[in-house]
Formats: C-alpha cells, sequence, structure tokens
C-alpha cells in the first residue's frame, strides 16, 4: 500500500509533519528555540555573551512556553530607568529569588500576582540584613537590582522574573545569567536582564541611586558619580516592551489578537 504524502505546516518554528504508513500512524513535534543562547551552557551555569535574536519570517510566530502574561505587564517601551538599587553577589538562585512554597500562585490572578511581589527575594538568607521587601509591604523600594555571576540558577520556575516585576523591579543589571532565568524575563517580559561589562557588584551598594540608560547602555550611579557599559539587550528589548513572547506575537502579526 502506497503511503499517504507527508504534511508539513510551521508555527514558528514549531515544525510539525506528520507522515502515515499501513502499519501505524506517526506523528514528531519539534521547536527550535527563538532566544539563541549557547549550546554548551547547562541550565545551572552562567551564560557571559547573549546572540542577538534572529529576525522571525512574518509566516511564523515564537512560541516557547504557556507562560500568561500578568496582568500587570507595561506595554510601553522603555528608555531608562532610575531608581534605587539593591545589591546581590553570585549564584543568587531561584529559590533565593522566589521560594518554592509560594509557586501554587498563579500570576495571571491579580491579587495572587500582587502577593508574588511581596515574597520576591524572601528567600535570601538573614545575612542580607537589608532586606528586599519591608513588612506587610507589596512593592519594594528597589526598583533596579544588582547582581554578579550565573544570576537565577537553580530550577527553572518563570515565577522568579514575574515575582520581581510584581515587587516593581524593572531591571536585573548581573555579572552573567542562568540561560533559563534570562529566557523566562524574556518570555514574561516582566524585567529586563541586562549584562554588565563589568563587576557592578562590586562597584555599587544597596541604597545607590542609579539611573540605567538602555539607547547608551550604559549605567550611572548618581551616589557615587561613575558610569558603567552594560551591554545591549538586543532583539529581546521589542519581546520585553511588548509584555512578553505572545503578546509580541499578537502585536507583529504573527498570531491573531485576542480580538480578532
Amino acid at each position: 500500500m502506497a503511503m499517504a504524502a507527508a504534511r508539513t505546516t510551521s508555527l514558528w518554528n514549531p515544525t510539525f509533519s506528520s507522515s502515515q504508513s499501513h502499519l501505524k500512524p506517526r506523528s514528531t513535534l519539534s521547536f527550535r528555540p527563538n532566544l539563541r543562547m549557547p549550546a554548551t551552557q547547562l541550565i545551572n551555569s552562567p551564560v557571559n555573551h547573549f546572540s542577538p535574536l534572529p529576525s522571525p519570517p512574518s509566516s511564523q510566530m515564537a512560541i516557547r512556553a504557556a507562560i500568561t502574561p500578568s496582568p500587570t505587564t507595561s506595554h510601553t517601551p522603555a528608555t531608562a530607568f532610575h531608581g534605587v538599587a539593591y545589591v546581590l553577589k553570585d549564584n543568587i538562585d531561584t529559590d533565593q529569588i522566589i521560594p518554592a512554597e509560594y509557586l501554587t500562585l498563579v500570576p495571571s490572578n491579580p491579587d495572587e500576582y500582587q502577593k508574588l511581589g511581596s515574597f520576591a527575594l524572601v528567600g535570601l538568607p538573614a545575612s542580607h540584613t537589608t532586606r528586599f521587601m519591608d513588612p506587610g509591604e507589596f512593592k519594594s523600594k528597589y526598583s533596579i537590582v544588582i547582581g554578579g555571576e550565573n544570576f537565577g540558577c537553580g530550577s527553572s520556575r518563570e515565577h522568579a522574573p514575574v515575582a520581581l516585576g510584581a515587587a516593581g523591579v524593572k531591571a536585573v543589571v548581573a555579572e552573567s545569567y542562568a540561560r533559563i532565568f534570562f529566557r523566562n524575563s524574556v518570555s514574561t517580559g516582566e524585567v529586563y536582564p541586562l549584562e554588565s561589562e563589568g563587576r557592578l557588584c562590586d562597584e555599587c551598594s544597596t541604597g545607590n541611586v542609579v539611573t540605567i540608560e538602555l539607547s547608551e547602555s550604559r549605567l550611572i550611579n548618581h551616589t557615587t558619580g561613575k558610569e558603567y557599559s552594560l551591554k545591549p539587550i538586543g532583539d529581546a528589548g521589542p519581546v520585553i516592551d511588548a509584555g512578553g513572547i505572545f503578546a509580541y506575537a499578537r502585536k507583529t502579526g504573527m498570531i491573531p489578537s485576542r480580538s480578532a
């Protein structure tokens, strides 16, 4: 018996192909990552450089994970952030950012999204005498987090950048990231994961007033009067500006808008 002709459709990718034979139908589903990261890096390993995202064909759509956009995600493109910095060191893991006991909170629920913010960085050890969140508050007075190497290592929970965003954090500046945290930051559109050219966590202190200028790729520490170069966010910026991967896909026409 002749085999049926193969069918292929494209959804960025996913590339879905199916074939039938006289024995048993088979189907395979494969995805190409929309965020290009070094393949040799493990989830818990730091990523020191991120390649620019390729421009997707208009007939394809970007889908990485079924992450529901938070109800408070901004859709206004950012040009600069100004605020008070909270400084951390190396290997800040996702359990320190948001402990596993709070992962039952659903970000698409406004009340639970707010609660996620109140628990941001609550997992830091007691040696951090200056706490990120004040008791009883849902928003932190620190809107910019500065870290060292391998920020966001540990589990793949997308709640980590969501909790920071819910707490009012606009950007994280780190020497390097665990790639899953970087990808989740872009996919959710919650925070800008920016890379520093040097070790800013040794140059800045908690409570310093800083400005991040995205267009100039620099951080200005107004408390010390020093300026530092950052690595450009590249094509990940428009995805975060749009409010995450799905919002970006709708905005650019890769998938139908909700009103369609």
